[in-house]
């Protein structure tokens, strides 16, 4: 299983989340995106997006200021 890492620190919302977005529409199925930011708007904003774009949210871990959400594109 391919993983692909989203590197959005140092950007505000809604940075991260697009840039989410758009490496979800390019990931093939069952890939897993790794989104690393510090914005803390992102706890919220990346799992609603993955609900909404019909993405597995696989977990989401807080190391210091880094947030890091794990979601699977389905197969």
């Amino acid at each position: 299983m391919s993983e692909i890492t989203v590197d959005a620190r140092g950007h505000r919302c809604p940075v991260p989340t697009l840039r989410l977005a758009q490496a979800a529409r390019r990931a093939a199925p069952g890939t897993v995106l790794r989104l690393v930011c510090d914005d803390p708007l992102a706890r919220i904003d990346a799992p609603h997006f993955a609900a909404q774009a019909g993405l597995e949210v696989v977990d989401l871990t807080v190391e210091g200021d880094i947030l890091i959400v794990r979601v699977r594109k389905p197969a």
